[in-house]
């Protein structure tokens, strides 16, 4: 593992972002040595403000979680400028915690918004969905607000802060701060003492979105950051959610504009619950697939080419029998999927396991709002 003194150190250099810190790292094979190659014209951050804000974090209960830690979000590090270093505030043990969804959206929020976003993070913590905001005006403070009302009012959120992650911004929400901080976490990639500044959102969305699995938005103009958030969990290969809205409210216009482009309508918590439930279904079903396939490698046991295999044409082919039975039922307009489920008659794992047959076949379609339809 890296020295935190020596990641400190070069990523708070002059010249250095997140992007050539791991080129440095790369090329140099360690903070340390990367140091030592530094442009000596440039200022570097010395060992001793290194060390004074370890120091400091730790007098505050503050920890800092560099990049190669088991604490540090696992997701997060699937994004190329990921953060070298976390000051985390409260429960790291939070930050690998799935599944997990973010909320953002309008800080001018309207009354019905907050209601919204605030149900959606109390039944998604309810069901042990972990939520993640901004701690801004708004819609995220009301997502962390649900949050926390849940499970007998010590639902835990995490907080990501454009901020040190000592400092409370906007002051308003110090109450909610303290209380993410005692059942929550309060996460930062910004030095202690860093204050609110209009530069360092955007780098925070990144964050948001980064650790989790899917961004929901609850009101967002068009040119609003939650739309960069949204904009950014697109580039990093998650799932989007939108609440849609009035056309005649620009609040609205941002979500609304989202699932014209494909994202998943979302009206309620069950809509994201019943997305992830089939996602977990998948993963579920390709993880055992690997370790049967790895299994299989170390005992040296060949898996069979599906042109040489009897047995698995007549899997496939019982397969396509079986998914017979609901295919029946869609129909070219589209089906809720809840709906599907209860006039099929299966247990849930056989159905979502049909589902996905018919979807690898390219038989069906997914659609947004939870539903499917045949390909014409």
């Amino acid at each position: 593992m890296e020295n935190p003194v020596d990641i400190l150190q070069l990523i708070n250099s002059d010249g250095i972002g997140t992007i050539t810190f791991y080129k440095y790292l790369k090329k140099f094979g360690t903070a340390e040595n990367a140091l030592k190659n530094l442009n000596p014209k440039k200022r570097t951050y010395s060992k001793s403000q290194a060390e004074d804000e370890i120091a400091k974090a730790k007098k505050m209960n503050i920890k800092i979680i560099p990049f190669d830690s088991f604490d540090y979000p696992q997701t997060l590090l699937n994004i190329p400028d990921a953060p070298p270093i976390l000051y985390v505030l409260g429960n790291e043990k939070l930050l690998n915690h799935r599944p997990n969804i973010a909320i953002v959206g309008a800080r001018n929020a309207s009354i019905n918004g907050r209601k919204i976003a605030s149900r959606i993070a109390y039944d998604l913590t309810q069901n042990d969905v972990l939520t993640v905001s901004g701690m801004a005006r708004g819609i995220d403070t009301s997502a962390h607000k649900g949050a926390m009302y849940a499970k007998n009012q010590h639902g835990p959120t995490i907080a990501v802060l454009g901020t040190g992650v000592d400092v409370i911004y906007p002051s308003e929400n110090t109450e909610i701060y303290e209380e993410i901080a005692r059942n929550g976490a309060i996460i930062s990639e910004f030095p202690i003492g860093t204050p609110a500044q209009a530069s360092n959102f955007p780098r925070r969305n990144r964050i948001i979105s980064g650790i989790c699995e899917g961004t929901l938005v609850v009101e967002a103009t068009i040119k609003s950051g939650s739309l960069i958030t949204a904009g950014t969990a697109l580039e990093q290969g998650k799932d989007v959610f939108a609440v849609p809205g009035s056309p005649l409210d620009p609040r609205s216009a941002g979500p609304n504009q989202l699932i014209r482009d494909g994202a998943i309508l979302t009206e309620t918590a069950d809509d994201i619950l019943n997305f992830l439930a089939m996602n977990v279904h998948f993963q579920t079903q390709k993880r055992q697939f690997e370790i049967f396939a790895l299994d299989n490698k170390e005992n040296n046991v060949d898996i069979p080419k599906p042109e040489k295999s009897a047995k698995k044409a007549t899997l496939k082919s019982n397969s396509k029998a079986k998914c017979s039975d609901i295919f029946t039922l869609i129909d070219y307009q589209g089906i809720d999927i809840d709906e599907l489920l209860r006039a099929s008659g299966l247990e849930q794992g056989e159905f979502f396991a049909q589902l996905m047959n018919l979807e690898f076949e390219g038989r069906i379609i997914r659609q947004t709002g939870n539903r499917v339809a045949k390909i014409k």
